[in-house]
């Protein structure tokens, strides 16, 4: 059961911060061009593995 809502947790802060970073994408824009990025690729890349190893242990 604990699983159950681990996995879906992951899953709903997953597409979150996708949303997250649809939303944010005309701010980060603006902000490549004044010369430095926004660490969202980061944030989205570690919730992607924490989701896919809470997946895998599931089979």
């Amino acid at each position: 059961m604990k699983s159950r809502v681990y996995h879906a947790t992951l899953f709903a802060l997953y597409q979150l911060c996708i949303a997250i970073g649809i939303a944010a994408m005309p701010v980060a824009l603006v902000t490549r061009q004044a010369g430095f990025t926004l660490p969202i690729h980061r944030l989205l890349t570690n919730v992607e593995a924490a989701y896919e190893d809470a997946q895998a242990s599931m089979s």
